[in-house]
């Protein structure tokens, strides 16, 4: 692991400016544990003030400091991806490894249950789902829901992945000495997903915001605990544009910004990596 920081750090820039990016997210997300403002209090700061050194964001129409309120923000946005990786991480290495080594009939019948996934029109249903259950739509249920709905793609690609796998030499070995398909596909399968697994967490994380943050803005979870969502959609609440209160906007904006493309050049880089090709292509032989 430190050798594969190391190599990343020496020769791919986008992986240090993904630190860099994301290392200020980190430093918001553990301000949260030492602010002394409370999120859930309004009305405790002068309204509208504009970002000075006081207060780096500024403050909003009700009385709140804006960046003290962001760091609560992005440390339950991304508390929120976290679990919907995880979840959608379970499902998807389940039903692809499963189908990759299986084939047949059971390859078949989950390839099926993973292309209804794949075509359902997911931001409908989701609006529906966050309606229906609105009164219980907190941070664990939101990233358990979006979650369930965020694997078939990367299912996809880590049954294609085993369906090499099978194939080599070192798998027949294990099958032809009476090893358990359970054993195989977790001892000897699995490790070789595992990069493909760690990449696509981080794109999925990246849907899952995007996600929250739609929903919050239609007023669809949770509003009254912040995340990057609820910061836009109690700005658009208060008119924060007509008012002329820019930066109340502006600040959930910025961080997402910086979020996303620090996980993105995370992504790009992790998954250049991971492929042998590219890879010495990389660090030069």
């Amino acid at each position: 692991m430190f050798k594969v920081i190391r190599d990343l750090l020496k020769y791919d820039g986008r992986f240090r400016v993904a630190c860099v990016f994301l290392g200020a997210v980190a430093v918001m997300m553990l301000l949260s544990f030492v602010s002394a403002e409370d999120p859930n209090k309004t009305f405790v700061t002068a309204l509208d003030l504009p970002p000075s050194l006081e207060h780096i964001f500024g403050t909003s129409s009700r009385g709140q400091d804006i960046f003290w309120w962001m760091t609560f923000a992005v440390r339950n946005s991304i508390l929120i991806a976290a679990v919907a990786a995880i979840v959608s991480r379970i499902i998807a290495i389940f039903v692809g490894l499963t189908a990759g080594y299986r084939g047949g009939g059971i390859d078949k019948g989950l390839m099926a249950f993973n292309d209804s996934f794949v075509v359902i029109p997911l931001l409908p249903i989701l609006i529906l789902l966050s309606f229906l259950l609105r009164d219980q739509m907190n941070l664990l249920f939101l990233g358990i829901i979006l979650g369930l709905f965020g694997w078939p793609w990367d299912a996809r690609l880590i049954r294609s992945q085993v369906l090499s796998l099978k194939e080599r030499s070192f798998s027949r070995t294990a099958i032809y000495s009476g090893v358990s398909p359970f054993w195989i596909t977790r001892h000897q399968h699995l490790p070789f997903v595992m990069p493909i697994v760690f990449a696509t967490t981080i794109n999925n994380m990246l849907w899952a915001i995007g996600m929250e943050v739609t929903l919050s803005i239609l007023g669809l979870t949770d509003l009254g605990t912040p995340t990057l969502g609820t910061a836009l959609f109690w700005a658009n609440q208060h008119g924060a544009l007509v008012a002329g209160v820019w930066w109340w906007i502006a600040a959930p904006v910025l961080v997402a910004i910086v979020l996303f493309l620090g996980l993105h050049l995370l992504f790009s880089s992790l998954n250049e990596y991971t492929d042998p090709r590219t890879r010495l292509r990389l660090i030069g032989g």
